[in-house]
Order: structure tokens, then sequence, then C-alpha cells
């Protein structure tokens, strides 16, 4: 993979949530998608996928790092005083999707 999942933080509330990703190599963010699954009867994961969010195109590069917001916004990239770009990607939903530490 070229993206790597490194946290998932704000669980439960939506104004908070992100899941924040970095690219491993330089790749196009339309290739990806997020998923919270649900669990099947023992524990394991089902084939049922509640929410669902495909990255527009966007080019990242090896370093950057992606954050994914539940909530509403307008998509942008920026440069931290450290040098390292964020792609801020808003799902757009009005409701938490990551509610607990399984997710």
């Amino acid at each position: 993979m070229k993206l790597r999942i490194d946290s998932v933080h704000g669980h439960g509330d939506h104004k908070e949530e992100r899941v924040r990703l970095t690219a491993l190599e330089d790749c196009n963010l339309h290739y990806y998608m997020i998923s919270d699954a649900t669990f099947a009867k023992g524990g394991g994961l089902s084939n049922k996928h509640r929410h669902s969010k495909w990255f527009d195109p966007k080019e990242v590069k090896k370093g950057d790092r992606v954050v994914l917001y539940t909530r509403k916004g307008k998509d942008v990239t920026v440069k931290s005083d450290g040098g390292v770009v964020w792609h801020k990607v808003y799902w757009g939903l009005n409701s938490g999707v990551w509610n607990d530490d399984g997710d």
C-alpha cells in the first residue's frame, strides 16, 4: 500500500473526528477509500459497510500527510511550519463514523 493509516481521533464526535494517513510513496488519492465495516457474530469483520468515502483525485508525494475529517468543510492543502504538506479532506457528514476504539 502507498498510504498508511496512522490514527483515528475524536471517536463519535463528527466535529472532531479525523483519520490521519501518511503517503509512503507518491500516489493519487482517487485509488483509495476509507470504509467503516460492521462486525459479524463472533467478532469477525462482516461484508456490510456502513460508511464509505472514496477520495477525489489528488496527487500526493511521499511523506505528505492526509487527514480525513468526518465533518463538512472545503478540501485544502497546506504546508506546516515544519515543512510537512497536509492534504485536508472533508467527508461532509453530520454524524460520527468512528464510534469506539474498535473501529
